[in-house]
């Protein structure tokens, strides 16, 4: 019996994603907390605006190969999908370190956001493809802690540079990152619940290949597009991603401005906190979703529904806190929820999406987020350099309130995973 026969296998699928997903959060996330260090040598990078304009180019880009990354990840193997993505991300992470103008990061960060793109749908439709079962909000939880966790040591970006230099932060990240590619191409294993819409036999012709995987996806596209769920999953999901990219593109900047302390602090006390409770929101709202979930089916919508209510008073709280209490406070009860509420985004589309679709249903719903979160992005931006920061951050709050009712009134599931 060989190693993926093995019982355990599946959870041994999450743990090797679980560090994949903490490279994925941690190349993109110190690039917020080194700005003051790289502005010393790239002196555009000393505008926000300016550096807003790089945060979002990575945003647009990540958004744009989104749904063309699930449509992949539906019809390859997404094992190789995953490593692919890991190499090549983790090779421009290395190069950013050798960048010397304020294009060739612009350039870098785009093309990093054309790699990452590639992971999240192939990972999560894989991770549900082992767990099929009463463990699904779980397994998917305890993966989305590893992206929390590159948040947090990615918030520490500043802190190594000053002890290093940017330039040496980027360049060991980077090296972790294709080093760690080799192990997943040792111990990861594909696993599809149906077959491959695209997996033809070696007889068949181009052309015939080609005319089928195209019906394949217009029909995959058709079913998702007139399904009123999916529109409010897609809602409720984008809605929620804007706060999500706020608070990572911008926090330790706010945190900075608002609490007149260093970035070296601000960037850790911003990520930090946010990732610990999401951490600890993601390993109660799993098994509570999953517990809950066996009892009344739209378990997984109420654990998830909580967490939003959560995050909105939170928002509140960061754009108008004056002390350290209140940022810390903040971030805690803003984590906590978009832990209940991340952990079971995947599980509550597999209720309404059938396998053969999620990578394609998950990509588009990455590609609204990332869209909306770009624009927040460059206004919040904007709204920095005129000291009106905390505004966008209630306007968030308030956007949260209609993703709330949206999730609560319109998606009445009939099963845990659709097939």
């Amino acid at each position: 019996m060989n190693l993926s026969q093995k019982k355990f296998y599946p959870w041994l699928v999450v743990a090797l994603l679980w560090v994949v997903a903490l490279l994925n959060y941690m190349d993109r996330q110190m690039l917020s907390t080194m700005r003051d260090a790289m502005a010393v040598d790239i002196s555009d990078l000393e505008s926000k605006v300016m550096f807003g304009k790089i945060m979002a180019a990575f945003m647009w880009i990540y958004g744009l190969m989104s749904p063309i990354s699930g449509i992949v990840a539906d019809r390859v193997s997404r094992k190789w999908l995953i490593v692919i993505s890991l190499a090549v991300w983790s090779t421009v992470t290395l190069l950013m370190g050798y960048a010397s103008t304020y294009d060739e990061i612009y350039w870098l960060r785009a093309a990093m956001g054309v790699s990452e793109a590639l992971y999240i749908p192939a990972a999560l439709s894989l991770i549900a493809d082992y767990f099929t079962g009463k463990q699904l909000s779980l397994a998917v939880g305890i993966h989305m802690t590893g992206l929390y966790m590159g948040q947090a040591v990615g918030g520490f970006g500043a802190f190594v540079a000053a002890h290093l230099s940017w330039q040496s932060t980027f360049h060991w990240f980077g090296i972790v990152g294709i080093v760690y590619a080799f192990v997943l191409m040792l111990f990861l294993s594909e696993k599809r619940t149906v077959a491959a819409a695209g997996q033809q036999t070696a007889q068949t012709s181009l052309g015939s290949m080609l005319r089928e995987n195209l019906t394949a996806i217009s029909r995959s596209l058709g079913m998702l597009l007139t399904c009123v769920a999916y529109w409010a999953i897609l809602f409720f999901f984008a809605t929620s991603s804007v706060p999500g990219w706020a608070t990572k593109n911008w926090l330790p900047t706010l945190f900075a401005d608002s609490l007149g302390i260093d970035m070296v602090w601000a960037g850790p006390v911003a990520t930090i906190t946010i990732a610990f409770a999401s951490f600890i929101g993601v390993m109660v709202g799993g098994p509570m979703a999953d517990r809950w979930s066996r009892k009344h089916l739209k378990g997984r919508i109420y654990t998830s529904s909580i967490g939003l209510a959560l995050m909105i008073p939170s928002l509140v709280l960061m754009g108008y806190g004056t002390s350290l209490v209140a940022a810390v406070g903040a971030g805690i009860l803003f984590g906590f929820g978009y832990g209940l509420f991340d952990a079971n985004n995947m599980p509550i589309l597999c209720q309404f999406v059938a396998s053969r679709s999620r990578g394609t249903a998950y990509g588009i719903m990455n590609m609204s987020g990332l869209f909306i979160g770009a624009i927040a992005t460059n206004v919040l931006g904007t709204l920095a350099d005129k000291g009106l920061m905390g505004v966008g951050f209630v306007f968030m709050a308030g956007a949260l309130v209609l993703a709330l009712l949206a999730q609560l009134f319109v998606l009445k599931p009939t099963t845990l995973n659709k097939e």
